[in-house]
């Protein structure tokens, strides 16, 4: 399964790269069912100026459009940073059974850093996590991304 899993978020990671090029934060998303892969995304949070743009909510929806079921009931997603709480809301209402994730996110995670919505046992589904995957090149693109928009921003300042 490992292989599996490093395979996709490879992928993943191709995805976050695409969206970097785009000046958006570098979060790729998949979504892989029994079929193989069903849908993918990247952040698109600037670009449709909407907070709705993030790589996992998108994947979701184009793979319920696909399939055309809300349910995706024998789905991974594979996506370079931990999910927010927005994300992870979304992912217990499609039911998705399992998230492999790159990069812990210490400021927003949902799924083992800040929150563990996964795992909650007020609510009717759970989510196997397995975070870590690529987790060292998921966030070095995340932190070099942020790194050259910091300098970016004091080249501007400077006279």
């Amino acid at each position: 399964m490992q292989n599996q899993d490093e395979k996709w978020m490879k992928q993943a990671l191709r995805l976050a790269k695409k969206a970097a090029h785009k000046d958006e934060v570098p979060v790729g998303a998949l979504i892989v069912g029994p079929e193989g892969l069903i849908a993918s995304a990247f952040n698109l949070r600037e670009t449709l100026q909407t907070p709705l743009g993030h790589a996992e909510l998108l994947a979701v929806h184009k793979a319920a459009k696909k399939r055309k079921s809300w349910r995706l009931v024998d789905c991974t997603l594979y996506v370079t940073l931990e999910p927010c709480v927005m994300c992870a809301g979304v992912l217990l209402q499609a039911r998705i059974p399992r998230v492999v994730f790159g990069a812990s996110d210490p400021k927003a995670g949902a799924m083992g850093s800040l929150y563990e919505m996964h795992k909650d046992p007020r609510l009717n589904h759970r989510i196997e996590i397995l975070g870590g995957i690529l987790g060292d090149e998921c966030g070095r693109l995340l932190t070099d991304f942020f790194k050259k928009k910091r300098l970016a921003k004091k080249a501007v300042r400077i006279p």
